[in-house]
């Protein structure tokens, strides 16, 4: 099974383009969603960030207002709640993606906004980058309901700057060519990584490797 690991700045339009992979037939696993469902009542996750944050479990659930909140600015206590989530987003991960191989799934996509800033890049055959003009890009988050100036620059600042991800990519698509360009470079991509004899260029470790997430 290849396995690509798919990445891109806040409103590069990544999520349109993990649907077009899906389209195509690709297993798709989404770290958003994960952190949902550990977030959700009964997940995983519930206890242990309670317990490390007082206060954001609302009727058994992670409050992520809350939750965003007593975060704040600070850097360390992202880095406590990286420390808490990542293992257990990283064990639904490879659960997923065993569970994809045993069902001879070909090819599975992992969404994973923050691929190169927690490593796991390391841990899939490519990567594909998912770019748009810088235009483009702050027009579309700032159409996005209570996103403000402060806010996006708080959040780019955190992520990897676009340049150094499509540096870094295997595979890139511009979402501001438009849709169809988009989703012929999609196909394009598909084709090209199932066809016979395509050589994984990153397939250096198990996508389980611990130091991914």
């Amino acid at each position: 099974m290849i396995v690509l690991g798919l990445t891109g700045s806040i409103g590069m339009g990544k999520s349109t383009t993990t649907a077009m992979f899906a389209d195509a037939g690709a297993m798709v696993w989404n770290a958003d969603d994960a952190v949902h469902r550990l977030y959700a009542k009964g997940g995983a996750a519930v206890g242990p960030v309670g317990k490390a944050f007082p206060g954001v479990v609302v009727a058994g659930a992670i409050d992520r207002t809350r939750l965003a909140e007593a975060l704040g600015q600070d850097g360390e206590a992202f880095r406590r709640l990286e420390a808490i989530v990542h293992p257990l987003v990283l064990k639904g991960r490879l659960e997923n993606l065993t569970a994809a191989e045993a069902g001879g799934v070909k090819l599975a996509v992992l969404d994973i906004p923050l691929l190169f800033e927690t490593g796991g890049n390391v841990a899939v055959d490519a990567v594909v980058v998912v770019t748009a003009p810088a235009a483009v890009q702050t027009a579309r988050v700032l159409a996005r309901p209570g996103m403000t100036g402060e806010r996006f620059e708080a959040i780019l600042a955190r992520q990897l700057p676009d340049t150094e991800k499509r540096r870094r990519a295997d595979f890139v698509i511009d979402t501001g060519a438009g849709l169809e360009a988009a989703r012929a470079r999609v196909n394009e991509i598909v084709g090209m990584v199932l066809a016979e004899g395509w050589t994984p260029p990153r397939r250096a470790l198990p996508h389980g490797d611990e130091r991914s997430h």
